[in-house]
């Protein structure tokens, strides 16, 4: 299929972001929309939330995925390697570097540049919510989807919540909304995976979940270990970002291949840096025992726990392109995608609000960034460097 835009475009729109997105991946989506939806129209919101709700479906990491696929329908296979390495490797090098010894995350001034960004993640995300609101929950149905999904994430939290809120907005949709009017366009162009790679793409993922563990227990190779470890961590999370935590904990330090102390000093500075949670692999690769270490070893984690996410994402599009036309799956998705503006809200309560708002003077700071952002349509990226400086004059008052 012809595409509508280049390798090069695609590069640097998502460099921009991977130098900006600071948050998590709720807030991370919340960037993608203001920044490929709102201002560059890739596609409308209809479409993006359909992207989101599937990602979320899907193991792997999930704002790393809705990047992905956006570069690949924008630009093809270039288009969406080029998607992924801008918005990963920025805070990819910044932990190696950390790894490295080369850390200047002390200090107060240093403190208020985080916190400010961590307050501008809350107006990002607020203000996500408030557009597809407006778009994606805009009658009592979907409202009251909306509603029930917010509850459900707030209640179970993690994957389970966030799953669970996805299943009940299906089924609200197919009972609701069978009879809701949409444009005729369809709401997603299709990606233009062809069945046979998506197949093939399925057949590693399977494979390496079986393999590799194989492997590495046949030849003792540290690099086999290190790739089935991350692998693994990729391959069985839901929802990505601090839910790997836990499997990549279990991956390096309980195998003694990481020191608790390393591990949660290279888990601070992930918060400190842009772009995806999964980086923290590359940080962890780099001072692991087992393998190569260093940047190679940082290579190697890298790779390995994005690629499963990227395999089953890519299996399941050319599907997903078939059956989303029909009525009762758009059904389905109108449910699925009221559903996720509930937990895009949940996630805005917790941990980005909790996390980020800590006195009046960072609540202050939030809504000047959420004013910024919808009234006088300030770039999320200067809104970025407001709410640093304003960090950095919050630590000294």
């Amino acid at each position: 299929m012809q595409r509508s835009g280049s390798v090069r475009e695609v590069f640097l729109a998502f460099l921009r972001l991977g130098l900006t997105s600071f948050g998590g991946p709720v807030a991370h989506l919340g960037y993608f929309r203001d920044d490929l939806v709102v201002r560059r129209k890739w596609m409308d919101d209809r479409a993006y939330a359909d992207l989101v709700a599937l990602c979320q479906f899907l193991p792997g990491p999930a704002s790393s995925q809705v990047g992905f696929a956006m570069g690949l329908q924008r630009a093809g296979v270039f288009g969406a390697l080029a998607a992924f390495l801008a918005f990963t490797v920025p805070s990819a090098v910044l932990l190696v570097a950390f790894a490295g010894g080369a850390a200047v995350l002390g200090g107060p001034v240093a403190a208020g540049v985080i916190s400010g960004l961590q307050v501008v993640a809350v107006a990002i995300v607020a203000q996500a919510v408030w557009g597809m609101t407006r778009t994606l929950a805009p009658d009592a149905p979907r409202a009251g989807i909306a509603v029930v999904g917010l509850a459900l994430a707030l209640l179970l939290p993690g994957a389970p919540g966030q799953l669970g809120a996805l299943a009940v907005g299906v089924l609200g949709g197919l009972a609701l909304l069978r009879g809701v009017a949409e444009p005729s366009a369809p709401a997603l162009p299709s990606f233009g995976v062809p069945r046979v790679v998506a197949a093939t793409c399925l057949v590693l993922f399977v494979g390496g979940l079986v393999g590799l563990p194989v492997l590495a227990a046949a030849t003792g190779s540290g690099v086999a270990a290190l790739i089935d470890a991350f692998f693994r961590s990729g391959a069985l999370v839901f929802g990505g970002g601090h839910v790997v935590l836990p499997l990549l904990q279990a991956g390096v330090v309980e195998t003694g291949w990481v020191s608790p102390e390393a591990f949660l000093s290279g888990y601070g500075a992930a918060q400190a840096v842009p772009g995806p949670l999964f980086t923290f692999s590359a940080y962890l690769g780099a001072v692991s025992s087992v393998g190569p270490g260093g940047i190679a070893g940082a290579a190697i984690a890298l790779a390995a726990v994005f690629v499963p996410g990227f395999l089953v994402l890519t299996g399941v599009l050319p599907f997903w392109d078939a059956v989303r036309a029909q009525p009762r799956v758009r059904a389905a998705m109108r449910g699925a995608n009221a559903a996720v503006v509930g937990i895009l809200g949940a996630a805005l309560y917790a941990p980005v609000f909790t996390t980020a708002v800590t006195g009046a003077g960072s609540f202050l700071l939030a809504v000047v960034g959420f004013v910024l952002l919808t009234a006088f349509r300030v770039p999320a990226w200067a809104v970025v460097i407001v709410g640093a400086v304003g960090g950095v004059l919050l630590a000294f008052t």
